[in-house]
């Protein structure tokens, strides 16, 4: 599946009009911004610090493999395992294989009912698990984009389709370590820096050298 040519019609989904365009049209425009930044990571910039304390860009790599992949399964109702988190950037066809699984990933949550009903052991509404896999194709590129030097500006309906959800997952996120504390910003902050600032991202800070 490619993502350089992909036509959005929010404005003709039912959802849109209500502020809630579909998950598969929103994860559609996420991959086409988050994958090519993926493709142009050298191997040189795996070691580099990111945003996210506990990763560098290899670790941060391999995390958002593992929601691609899982996130899939939650899609269909099944169970996701992130007891482990495999290396797959050690395959040498990475970059590849990231394009090819989240686009399986657009596509899961694409399908007829998966935005419906409860998924996931904790049973959470579909719509919310989904905007997860949706946060992290997000925030995740910005992260790896500021790790790395380059700059990264997501598709105004994802920031607009995350808001809501991500100011309503964020009490829980805080508690399981998920979300940091949340960061205050100065008036006129866009509205994707107030998502980071609510992640406890400062969109001010690069990280260090």
């Amino acid at each position: 599946m490619t993502y350089d040519d992909t036509n959005l019609a929010f404005e003709n989904s039912e959802r849109a009009g209500r502020g809630e365009a579909p998950l598969g049209d929103l994860l559609r425009a996420a991959a086409e911004r988050a994958v090519p930044l993926v493709a142009a990571t050298d191997d040189s910039a795996l070691g580099a610090p990111t945003p996210c304390a506990e990763y560098d860009v290899r670790d941060l790599l391999n995390h958002l493999f593992a929601v691609v992949v899982q996130f899939q399964a939650l899609a269909a109702k099944r169970e996701a395992d992130f007891s482990a988190t495999p290396d797959r950037l050690a395959e040498p066809d990475w970059r590849e294989s990231f394009a090819a699984e989240t686009g399986r990933l657009v596509e899961a949550w694409a399908a007829p009912g998966a935005e419906e009903g409860t998924s996931g052991a904790m049973g959470l509404p579909a719509r919310t698990v989904g905007s997860m896999a949706l946060l992290d194709l997000t925030v995740h590129a910005w992260d790896l984009a500021r790790a790395t030097g380059r700059e990264f500006e997501p598709h105004p309906e994802v920031v607009a389709g995350l808001m809501d959800e991500v100011e309503g997952m964020a009490p829980m996120a805080r508690k399981m370590n998920v979300f940091g504390d949340p960061v205050e910003l100065p008036a006129g902050a866009s509205v994707f820096e107030r998502l980071l600032a609510t992640t406890g991202r400062d969109p001010r800070v690069r990280p260090a050298a």
